[in-house]
């Protein structure tokens, strides 16, 4: 069994407010309109996804952009550029280990929606791998008039042939799930399919299904997520389906799954309520009931590995006899667990050191590997119970790198790892035995890294603290505050940034002469949860301090200067942005603002953005607006100051963020005659581009525009 993610997709909202906020709109592309907002924002009705008059002004604003861009000399060229590279046939197919073969999903001009596909292991390891196609998502998309975007394959274990294999149409998170046969490769007549929604389907076994999705009204939380898991059997109709958990409107998501081994034999039912976004409430069935587990919210289930359920806590756990770091891994007997989970031995498998936390983890027929950062550098630990004790041992892998695991074997001690930066292209390693891994691709360069170097530096927070961040130099780069520099950032819900090949940014920025910065922000993950915990809610203000004082000790340094520094994320990313040209427009002179949040008193009513109040705090409460409200960068737009030229990129397909945040954003700066750029894709959801030719498109047009923001007088 893989091991199971610790952060929470969902969790619960508080629903204290100033007054009695407007109803939620059950579907996610809608959001209700009151009469206050509408005198009070008069561009809320940005926020009706697909309505006649909000696709008029985007198309009227994508005209002006892509006149801005696109007629640059320089754009076909870029793209051009971006498109060898991610069309390139000398990709490293990236695979992972299943019963019926090495599966790999796979993208390029012949195929742009993709394939999925199988080989063996032996002819993996050739130049020339044979592949066998599974599905064209091409083929597909063609025969039934969708733009299909591939999301995902699920076979029963341990040697099911039957999967379930979900698609989006255009990009979004929500989904359709329909059923394929693996012997006949071809979906099965007549057998399960569910409609769109988010959610989560489960193989019980072959006849039978739990199903997490939109089941009609009162099945969604406030943030459009299931809470009810319903027990489906072949050749019944869904609507008659079981229920068998329930959460609460109130969370963000709430579901029921199996704890299977690796093995596939199943250990019992799991279910979970999502307090907040990084909260969870955990339940096991015993004998009929859901028990809940006395364990830390910000804890919960990680695996099945040598007899023993594991567990990862982000806080300190005191369990009455013993305390637990945040960020370990603990274990428990198994049979111990089933037979009374709260009652229960608990051993200490792992704890970090100083500047070190878990990334990630996966587990084969008989170890456990977990890949940890140690000061944003790459390691990977194995880990067997022997003779009473659990045992550890490093992988021989690259240092100072980024490392990780690529794919385990639930069947064997296979298992295969990864290594880059951003200078490296990045090498596959095997172990057949696991613990002594060979290289058996490397990725072919390209950029030419020649004279690039990368180091990193620490500025100084506003409050002392010391914020680490990544340079990576072109060649011949001199530190007279001249280079163009791009500076990219993240800084929220725990997750790490960490350096990778750069890719097409080297060949179309870095060998043009730019610079690339990548900071490690307070509210990411890169030393642990304590670094996340203490950049949220009321002291979110701290990561956009952070980002701003890596600006200005690359201006200290002479590695820039504010005319030619230039910043970019998406997301939380996108928000971060905001924040720096809001709250420092003097400090950038460009910023691309990708599917942002940046409406943040009205965040929790777009899209499904009520599931992140644990995240940011709740505007309607009046102490966590006051958080809030200072940094909001869509009301900071009103402030008069003189912002550089914004570039805003969002997708028409995204039901997470929500275009209308960025929408907004762009039609505020043009009613306050502040000169910007807007772009919306009218597929590729929250993830961007749905196939290499939208990507390389959108990349260009982001150069071009730190081109001529950054690089021309």
């Amino acid at each position: 069994m893989k091991l199971l993610s610790t952060s929470a997709l969902a969790l619960c909202l508080a629903l204290a407010a100033t007054a009695a906020p407007p109803a939620l709109a059950q579907d996610a592309d809608a959001v209700t309109n009151t009469e206050f907002e509408a005198e009070n924002d008069p561009f809320i009705w940005l926020e009706e996804t697909r309505s006649d008059r909000a696709l008029e002004w985007v198309g009227r604003e994508n005209a002006r952009t892509v006149a801005a861009l696109e007629s640059d000399p320089r754009f076909e060229e870029l793209k051009a550029e971006a498109l060898a590279i991610f069309d390139a046939e000398d990709r490293i197919p990236g695979v992972g280990f299943t019963h019926y073969g090495m599966v790999n999903f796979w993208q390029d001009a012949n195929n742009p929606k993709g394939i999925l596909r199988r080989t063996t292991l032996e002819s993996w390891r050739t130049d020339t791998p044979e592949w066998e196609t599974i599905l064209d998502v091409d083929a597909l998309a063609a025969a039934e008039g969708k733009e299909w975007v591939y999301q995902g394959f699920s076979c029963l274990p341990p040697n099911g042939t039957r999967c379930l294999v979900s698609l989006s149409d255009g990009g979004k998170d929500a989904s359709v799930v329909r059923e394929f046969d693996l012997e006949t490769l071809s979906f099965v007549e007549g057998g399960f399919e569910l409609p769109e929604s988010q959610g989560s389907a489960d193989w019980v076994d072959q006849d039978t299904l739990l199903v997490g999705r939109d089941f009609g009204e009162g099945t969604l939380t406030d943030s459009f997520y299931p809470f009810t898991t319903r027990e489906w059997r072949r050749g019944t109709p869904l609507s008659e389906a079981r229920e068998i958990f329930r959460g609460e409107s109130g969370d963000v998501s709430a579901g029921a799954y199996l704890l299977r081994d690796t093995a596939g034999t199943v250990h019992g039912r799991m279910a979970y309520r999502g307090l907040s976004f990084h909260e969870r409430a955990y339940y096991f069935e015993v004998d009929g009931e859901w028990v809940p587990l006395e364990i830390p919210a910000k804890a919960g289930p990680a695996g099945i590995v040598d007899g023993h359920m594991l567990f990862s806590t982000d806080v300190e756990w005191n369990d009455g006899t013993q305390t637990f770091p945040a960020d370990s891994l603990i274990a428990v007997d198994l049979e111990a667990f089933k037979a009374d989970p709260n009652n229960v031995t608990r051993t200490l498998v792992w704890a970090p050191g100083e500047r070190q936390t878990r990334q990630g983890s996966a587990s084969t027929a008989n170890s456990l590997y977990v890949s940890l950062l140690d000061n944003v550098r790459g390691q990977v630990l194995k880990f067997d119970y022997e003779n009473g004790a659990w045992r550890s041992q490093r992988i021989a892998l690259p240092e100072n790198a980024t490392v990780g695991i690529a794919t385990a074997s639930d069947e064997t001690d296979q298992i295969m790892f990864t290594s880059t930066d951003f200078l490296s292209p990045g090498t596959y390693y095997y172990a057949e035995n696991g613990v002594d891994p060979v290289p058996v691709k490397e990725a072919p360069a390209r950029f030419d890294a020649e004279g690039m170097t990368i180091e990193q530096y620490e500025a100084t927070s506003a409050d002392g603290t010391r914020i680490p961040y990544f340079l990576v130099r072109p060649a011949g780069m001199e530190m007279d505050g001249t280079t163009p520099t791009l500076l990219y950032g993240y800084g929220g819900f725990q997750v790490s940034q960490v350096p990778s090949y750069l890719g097409s940014t080297g060949r179309m920025w870095l060998e043009r002469g730019g610079a690339y910065v990548l900071a490690n922000l307070r509210g990411g993950g890169e030393f642990g949860p304590e670094w996340h915990q203490g950049a949220i809610r009321e002291n979110k203000q701290r990561t956009w301090d952070d980002f701003i004082a890596v600006g200005e000790d690359l201006v200290e340094r002479g590695i820039t200067s504010p005319e030619h520094l230039g910043v970019q994320g998406g997301s939380q990313g996108g928000l971060l942005v905001g924040t720096a040209f809001t709250q420092r427009p003097d400090l950038f002179n460009a910023a691309i603002v990708q599917i942002p949040l940046f409406d943040m008193l009205r965040y929790q009513y777009i899209g499904r953005g009520a599931s992140w109040i644990g995240e940011y705090g709740d505007p309607r409460i009046p102490e966590q607006r006051e958080w809030i409200e200072p940094y909001s960068p869509y009301q900071a737009l009103n402030s008069g100051a003189d912002f550089p030229r914004v570039f805003y990129v969002t997708s028409t397909a995204d039901d997470r963020t929500h275009p209308s945040h960025g929408r907004k954003a762009a039609a505020r700066m043009a009613a306050n005659g502040d000169d910007y750029l807007y772009f919306e894709d009218t597929t590729g959801g929250h993830s961007g581009g749905v196939d290499n030719e939208q990507r390389a498109r959108l990349r260009a047009m982001q150069i071009v525009y730190l081109m001529q923001q950054l690089m021309d007088d």
